[in-house]
C-alpha cells in the first residue's frame, strides 16, 4: 500500500526536506540540555509551546500527504515520538519528565490531524501556485 501523496506537489522534496527539519528541531530542542526560554508571561505558556509544536509536525506533513492512512499513521508516529521525547527528557539532570507535555504534544498532533480535514490541507498546493 502506498501512499497516496498530492500529485499537484511540484516541490515535493523541498517540502518533505522542511518537514524533517522540523522534526529534527523538535527532537533538538526536546532532548539539548539547555533548553531555549521564552518568556511571554502566558499561562501555562509552556504546554502551548509543545502543542503548537506537535500541531506544526502534524498539519505540514498532511499537507503532503493526503491518504487517510498514511495520515493516521503519522499521527501515531507524532504522538509516540512526543512520548518517547518526554521519557528521554528524564534522563537528563538539566531536563525533567512531566505527563502534561505528552498530553499537550498529543493534543496538538490531534489538532494538526483536524485541520488537515479541512481545505487547509491544500496550502501548499495553493503556495505553489501563487510562486510557479
Amino acid at each position: 500500500m502506498f501512499a497516496k501523496v498530492v500529485p499537484d506537489l511540484k516541490l515535493r522534496f523541498l517540502w518533505l526536506m522542511i518537514g524533517y527539519a522540523l522534526v529534527g528541531l523538535v527532537v533538538f530542542l526536546s532532548l539539548t540540555s539547555s533548553p531555549v526560554d521564552v518568556e511571554l508571561d502566558l499561562p501555562y505558556q509552556d504546554k502551548f509551546f509543545h502543542a503548537l509544536a506537535y500541531f506544526t509536525l502534524m498539519a505540514w506533513f498532511s499537507q503532503i500527504y493526503h491518504d487517510s492512512f498514511q495520515r493516521n499513521m503519522i499521527a501515531v508516529v507524532f504522538v509516540f515520538m512526543g512520548v518517547t521525547l518526554e521519557y528521554l527528557q528524564g534522563f537528563d539532570p538539566n531536563r525533567y519528565f512531566e505527563f502534561a507535555d505528552m498530553v499537550a504534544n498529543s493534543t496538538g498532533v490531534a489538532l494538526g490531524f483536524f485541520v488537515a480535514l479541512t481545505s487547509a490541507k491544500n496550502i501548499l498546493v495553493r503556495v505553489e501556485r501563487v510562486i510557479s
